[in-house]
């Protein structure tokens, strides 16, 4: 783990057993739960969370194809826990995650974990160190960080659904609130929920009832085109709460631009417009300047290095310029950034890499360089609050889990409440998180 628990041999923590079996995410489609028991009780259960923009270098999900599930099903992956994975770790030390998931990962032998499952091996990897916290007797955050795992993050909530998580004409993905200029974590999703609900108010009355459909990250979906429109939309419901734009609440964007890529021509397709790289920059400069901006990820295509180190060079003191599709969670990925300077934050998304041995490298090469790490959980989710407990435990700073809205979203922020009230002395690192405020 994070922090190493340098133990003697305890039976207690031996891996007794190993349960795969598919449930349902917030999309309805299926996924892999694994459940993990210790010969000390401990149990940890893990699930295996689904994207809907997926990069193209993240680890695989199995999936069944065929008629069931409309080809979604999982029966091949749960199948691969409970005949491969569970044989060759019931017995082991729950403690020793490095060992488990370097194990699963030499089991399946393919670059992108293609042969067992992404989804089987993730939810494995974070069942076993639930176990192990759960035989300990600690919380997650803390079997993970340890005593000085007190930061509560800032959290970047995506309340108006653009992209391929909504059915509007919106090219941008994620338009997002960022809670910054607050003193804590309660306070900050306080301010966030009025911002919600007075964004619904300002659509209904705008729209009409239609517009307050919410897509797959609880944010509404309204049907706009204009990036614009959204952003001013946004600053309209701060004020409309009683809060400062920029002062206390600032936006962030995910642009998830390989989507908006045409390969054949090299350019980018904007509501209509054609732009080059270059123009593509000048756009989003623009964009910087005339709203408090503190943040913008996957500005450009997920191969197109070159373009995201030039855009960093110019913007890095001002906002943070993330990776997702661009880095996946592979530590590969981001040192080949890091060395070209492209990008200064990293979204960390458990199940684009597969296990948490991989995730804590890439969150240590990141910091290491320099580069920020929002903790992220993806359209697809479920009731699990691992990546709660993770954003505190290795002390991120900043989370990405959706609008303060449904049930799978809304369980992450009831776990940052609860961590807050658990943690001794916690600390809200507000504006510090970003290069500078807007």
């Amino acid at each position: 783990m994070h922090v190493i628990y340098h133990s003697e041999y305890d039976e207690a923590f031996l891996i007794k057993s190993v349960r795969g079996r598919w449930v349902l995410d917030s999309r309805g489609n299926p996924t892999v739960q694994v459940k993990v028991v210790t010969e000390g009780l401990g149990v940890g259960v893990g699930y295996a969370p689904s994207g809907a923009s997926t990069g193209v270098h993240e680890a695989v999900e199995v999936r069944d194809g065929g008629r069931e599930f409309h080809g979604k099903g999982v029966g091949r992956a749960v199948e691969n826990v409970n005949k491969m994975i569970a044989p060759a770790i019931i017995g082991m030390d729950s403690r020793r995650q490095r060992e488990i998931d370097m194990k699963m990962i030499e089991m399946d032998g393919t670059r992108n974990k293609a042969r067992i499952g992404g989804n089987a091996i993730v939810a494995t990897s974070i069942a076993v160190a639930k176990a192990a916290a759960s035989t300990m007797d600690l919380p997650l955050y803390q079997y993970i960080g340890g005593k000085q795992a007190d930061l509560l993050p800032v959290p970047m909530l995506n309340i108006i659904n653009g992209g391929v998580h909504a059915g509007n004409k919106l090219d941008f993905q994620e338009f997002m609130i960022v809670p910054a200029g607050f003193s804590t974590f309660s306070e900050a999703l306080r301010a966030s929920v009025e911002i919600y609900h007075e964004l619904k108010n300002i659509l209904k009355n705008r729209y009409g009832p239609q517009a307050i459909n919410v897509g797959d990250e609880g944010g509404f979906a309204p049907p706009l085109e204009k990036t614009r429109e959204a952003l001013d939309l946004l600053v309209d419901s701060i004020k409309a709460a009683g809060y400062s734009p920029g002062d206390q609440v600032a936006l962030a964007l995910d642009v998830a631009s390989s989507r908006l890529f045409n390969r054949d021509r090299n350019v980018y397709v904007i509501e209509g417009q054609e732009l080059s790289v270059d123009k593509l920059i000048d756009y989003y400069s623009k964009l910087v300047n005339d709203y408090p901006i503190v943040s913008i990820e996957d500005p450009f295509h997920e191969d197109d290095f070159e373009a995201f180190a030039k855009f960093t060079s110019e913007f890095s003191h001002r906002i943070l310029v993330v990776g997702d599709d661009l880095f996946v969670t592979n530590p590969e990925r981001l040192e080949k950034g890091i060395s070209m300077r492209a990008a200064n934050a990293v979204l960390v998304k458990v199940n684009q890499v597969g296990t948490l041995t991989e995730t804590f490298a890439v969150i240590d090469i990141a910091r290491t360089a320099g580069y920020r790490t929002i903790i992220s959980h993806r359209s697809g989710e479920t009731e699990d609050t691992a990546i709660s407990d993770l954003a505190v435990g290795v002390r991120a700073g900043l989370i990405k889990t959706g609008a303060p809205a449904r049930g799978e979203r809304t369980a992450k922020y009831n776990r940052l409440l609860e961590i807050e009230e658990e943690v001794e002395k916690p600390k809200y690192p507000g504006f510090s998180v970003f290069p500078r405020k807007p």
